[in-house]
């Protein structure tokens, strides 16, 4: 067997915990316990679990307004993050982040990111310091296809050759850069090619399979470690929810999503594979189906019992600068 039983079933285990924190935040979300909006990442958690599986925490990654998938999958705590996404005191950030700036530097989680590309050129400073420190540790930074047309994420990549920084680009294509189709907006055929042409290695892979991208992000990392610069990496996945919660989503096609959960689930995808190839068994997976249900369903009630900030000690405490 290519992969051993304890690696396929923390495999498993994440994608699943992001699956279903994520299905939940959309109900507490409707419920009005979560301020603010919400970006899930249903449909994409390949693509998160298989790049941070074998990362450290003191590997760098950095993520965007789609972040809780990234964030469980570098491990940070579901229960911190419950309550940040709750606005709670005790949350990670301590309630000043929410949903879309969840960070944990103890875990190398540099925080998710409301501005659309705005990951990569902070993960190509932790590549930096990271090169100039001699760690070997190395940055990976999230964007989606709707990133990759910024002017900030194109001087990343080339910022990141011209000083073979350890900095792992990875776009997830799932199609739409909020409502814009990428086949549309992107301008070419190929992201891999076209980040290829910056001068570093780049490649596609169907990101609805955990085992090719996990492949693919493994000769990355290698690539990245050993200094020999940047690494670039177009993961075609699939979204779905709408942008945000709420999200009409009429720019989409007649049964566009109902045919996209029923054969590019990738968690379904993988059941189906380690099934096929006897690696699992169904009653493993089901059996972790029933702990990560549990697991969420306490970090909801402790989200929900846990203190609000208040205004008056926690309004200006943490901040960099007072007025």
């Amino acid at each position: 067997m290519p992969y051993d039983s304890a690696f396929l079933l923390r495999a498993y285990r994440t994608m699943k915990t992001i699956r279903i924190f994520e299905e939940r935040c959309i109900k507490e979300f409707e419920a009005g316990n979560v301020p603010g909006f919400v970006h899930a990442s249903n449909g994409q958690e390949s693509v998160a679990v298989a790049s941070c599986i074998s990362l450290s925490d003191t590997d760098i990654i950095g993520s965007t307004h789609r972040g809780h998938g990234h964030s469980i999958a570098k491990g940070c705590d579901v229960i911190g993050m419950m309550k940040e996404i709750m606005g709670k005191s005790t949350g990670l950030c301590k309630g000043k982040g929410g949903s879309m700036h969840i960070a944990d530097f103890d875990k190398g989680m540099i925080g998710a990111n409301a501005i659309v590309g705005g990951g990569q050129p902070l993960c190509n400073g932790a590549a930096l310091a990271s090169k100039t420190l001699g760690t070997k540790d190395i940055a990976m930074s999230f964007g989606g296809d709707g990133s990759a047309n910024q002017g900030t994420v194109l001087e990343s990549l080339n910022f990141a050759v011209v000083l073979k920084l350890p900095h792992i680009f990875m776009f997830e294509n799932n199609g739409y850069g909020e409502g814009t189709g990428a086949n549309y907006a992107l301008g070419c055929d190929s992201l891999a090619d076209r980040n290829r042409a910056f001068g570093m290695p780049s490649e596609f892979v169907d990101g609805t399979d955990f085992f090719a991208t996990y492949e693919v992000c493994q000769r990355a990392i290698a690539h990245a470690r050993n200094g020999d610069g940047p690494y670039a990496i177009e993961a075609e996945t699939v979204r779905f929810d709408g942008h945000f919660i709420g999200d009409p989503q009429l720019y989409r096609g007649k049964d566009e999503i109902k045919l996209a959960k029923k054969n590019r689930d990738c968690i379904k995808i993988f059941r189906d594979r380690v099934l096929k190839e006897g690696w699992l068994t169904a009653e493993e997976m089901d059996a972790i189906d029933v702990e990560v249900i549990a697991l969420i369903e306490t970090a909801v009630k402790e989200g929900l019992a846990a203190p609000n900030p208040d205004p008056e000690t926690d309004l200006m405490a943490d901040v960099y600068c007072s007025y």
